[in-house]
């Protein structure tokens, strides 16, 4: 499982969609997970732990499918020396079929794309998925920042994990004017370690954030009017100051800040998540409004475009689910592509014997078949397109889905 690229994430959210599908007869599914940097050997201590409870259970069937899951996560859990750095997450089980009382055994392995952090052990009807969904959808990076004239934690947020990455002390004395010196030379003082201060800060910044992959915004917060000093100063770098979403007051610095922080930029956070989807199908619909040319959407539309090197960037819904099959003649040799539903699959497949060449009217033959999305993405590899992964989470993404059947283009130049 990786997060690497929008088709390795796609790749991962189809693989646990089909998981979620699965289910077992009783409570005979196993989930394992476990964190880096806990041992294999405690590990399969206490699953034989398990597999020794599990000769309690009362239905003969479910007994022996739980004990045969069990020792199929020990099997695959020795071919490791060491837990994974980002974790392993194990799922082994009898998957019930339509005929009662028969079933498959599978066994699924995955190394998550971010580190894990729950030791879990489950038996039920179905997979326990969520945190690996969760991962899944955190593939977004928010920078989180308290501070104010005495010190400043920066942090990050991704999904529902948050991560300190350093905590810094001004060393800016208080508003209280020390004993012997005057007031005003007390506050010129206490402005020039200030304006120091909030140098420093900009260097913290453009330290941590700048070159920080997925970056989608930074918030910042702290107690009082200090932060809105610092923003309102030339202290950021330039590229930075555009990702600046929001000031958040919150009582606290440090960690407690922080964590107030994220509690109470929950809204932000969500509307800054799709601001690029809704951005970049707005930029879409405009050029359908001007009727400038340089778009194009529906399936074989897009995939001409692509194929002629002819794409700036690349529309697809995430809802899509097709299937592109390349049909060749026996006879004459011409090729057609045909794109089916995943609804109709099996009944296309089953017809295929009474599908004829379009050319001459032999029987043709399926020499390739490819997930539409994936054959979609690799075209704009080639082409050196943007890929734009739309949810249908905005009413611009429900547009693109249900009005532009979900993939559509933004052109270099004018197609035709």
């Amino acid at each position: 499982m990786s997060d690497n690229t929008p088709l390795d994430r796609l790749r991962a959210q189809r693989m646990l969609e089909e998981l979620e599908s699965l289910q077992g007869r009783g409570t005979e599914l196993v989930t394992v997970y476990i964190p880096p940097g806990k041992a294999v050997s405690e590990v399969m201590s206490y699953l034989r732990n398990e597999l020794g409870t599990a000769v309690n259970i009362k239905s003969k069937t479910t007994r022996k499918n739980v004990q045969d899951a069990i020792t199929k996560v020990m099997e695959r859990l020795k071919l490791f020396r060491e837990i994974p750095p980002t974790g392993l997450a194990i799922f082994a089980g009898t998957i019930a079929s339509d005929q009662l009382g028969v079933g498959d055994m599978q066994t699924f392995v995955i190394v998550p794309p971010d580190p894990i952090s729950i030791y879990y052990y489950r038996c039920e009807h179905q997979f326990m998925l969520d945190p690996l969904f969760n991962l899944l959808a955190a593939k977004d990076v928010y920078g989180l920042v308290v501070l104010d004239s005495k010190d400043a934690t920066f942090a990050t947020l991704k999904g529902n994990r948050t991560d300190i990455i350093k905590e810094y002390t001004s060393g800016v004395a208080g508003k209280t004017r020390a004993g012997g010196q005057s007031s005003r030379r007390y506050e010129r003082l206490r402005d020039m370690f200030l304006n120091e201060w909030f140098v420093r800060l900009g260097n913290y910044f453009t330290e941590h954030f700048k070159d920080i992959p997925n970056l989608r915004g930074i918030v910042v917060g702290g107690p009082g009017p200090t932060k809105e000093d610092f923003l309102k100063g030339d202290f950021l770098h330039y590229e930075l100051k555009d990702t600046i979403l929001a000031t958040v007051d919150t009582g606290y610095t440090g960690p407690e800040g922080i964590k107030e922080m994220v509690n109470r930029s929950r809204d932000i956070i969500k509307n800054a998540r799709y601001y690029e989807e809704r951005r970049v199908v707005q930029e879409f619909l405009r050029h359908i409004g001007e009727d400038d040319g340089l778009v194009t959407y529906g399936e074989q539309e897009v995939i001409q475009a692509l194929k002629s090197v002819n794409v700036q960037t690349l529309l697809i819904s995430e809802e899509v689910r097709r299937t592109i099959y390349k049909i060749k003649c026996k006879l004459c040799g011409f090729v057609e592509n045909r794109i089916v539903d995943s609804d109709k699959i099996q009944e296309f497949e089953s017809n295929l014997s009474n599908l004829k060449c379009l050319k001459c009217g032999g029987d043709v033959e399926v020499t390739e078949k490819e997930d539409l999305i994936e054959y979609l993405v690799k075209l704009a590899d080639n082409a050196k397109a943007k890929i734009e992964l739309v949810s249908k989470n905005t009413e611009e993404g429900d547009m693109l889905l249900n009005s532009f059947g979900g993939i559509a283009a933004i052109t270099n130049y004018r197609q035709y």
